[in-house]
């Protein structure tokens, strides 16, 4: 059978394809077209800590599907923010230091100090990679790790939108969420960014404080009602003691919701093909 991309391509239609490979927590390897990208390194194993500033720490359960030694070249590493079950010892001494490090003004301050090639982005600010006619864009979406007085004990935590595009062809979108609960600021992405192909969203309903702090299944369905992705891909709800909303629970409100055909589970270690016509 003959897929609608292999038609593209014998037709000699221009295509963008890709691969995403989940690695664990909110990591993820992104090759879209020439591009390699990392996502939220947390390469910590099974019962080590990720510690989380102001004495706050939580201990892996998980281990990821593999290690900085497995990783390919890189041309950017994309951070959301500064927690350590999203960038951790393991990533800050192995990772190559000369790669742009795309992140939130916060981190890139913390971590240009100890020499990598940080690129803060205020957000809706934008940075773009060329490669021949191809690029890839990365734009700081609004995200909000949480409210009142803990949200000012967290760090600052951003989305971003990834861009594809082939010069004289298509583009496609690619939105991580980041560690966000749900909000107005959703609806400005959806207003700006009416189409977006893949959403990979940050669930787990992370407890801090007795504060939920990402989206637990309830808060992931109103996600997809605001946003209204194409396909939605659920990251970030297993690896650690503080996500108190598995998986399934987020599954079974999304097809209860009428969302079933736009869900999209990849389980750790797997590579899917996000390939678009």
């Amino acid at each position: 059978m003959t897929t609608p991309w292999e038609s593209q391509v014998e037709q000699g239609q221009p295509t963008l394809q890709g691969t995403l490979m989940f690695i664990g927590t909110a990591t993820v390897l992104l090759r879209l077209g020439p591009f390699v990208v990392l996502t939220d390194p947390n390469f910590l194993h099974r019962g080590q800590r990720a510690y989380l500033g102001r004495g706050m720490w939580s201990k892996r359960l998980t281990d990821p599907a593999i290690g900085p030694g497995s990783l390919p070249r890189l041309d950017a590493v994309l951070l959301s923010h500064l927690h350590g079950d999203h960038f951790d010892r393991v990533a800050r001494r192995a990772l190559p230091r000369d790669v742009p490090l795309i992140t939130t003004p916060h981190a890139a301050r913390r971590l240009g100090r100890i020499g990598f090639a940080t690129l803060g982005l205020q957000t809706w600010k934008r940075h773009q990679l060329v490669h021949g006619p191809e690029t890839l864009t990365f734009e700081a979406l609004p995200a909000v790790h949480a409210r009142g007085v803990l949200g000012t004990l967290l760090p600052p935590v951003m989305g971003t939108l990834i861009e594809h595009r082939m010069a004289g062809g298509p583009s496609r979108r690619i939105y991580l969420t980041g560690d966000t609960v749900t909000g107005p600021h959703l609806d400005e992405i959806a207003r700006r960014h009416p189409d977006v192909d893949l959403a990979v969203v940050h669930l787990g309903g992370t407890r801090v404080l007795g504060q939920t702090v990402t989206m637990d299944a309830v808060q992931g369905v109103d996600f997809l009602r605001r946003v209204r992705p194409r396909q939605a891909l659920p990251v970030h709800y297993d690896d650690y003691p503080v996500f108190r909303s598995p998986l399934s629970q987020f599954e079974d409100a999304a097809r209860a919701a009428g969302f079933n055909d736009r869900l999209r589970v990849v389980h750790r270690g797997r590579t899917v093909p996000i390939s678009w016509p």
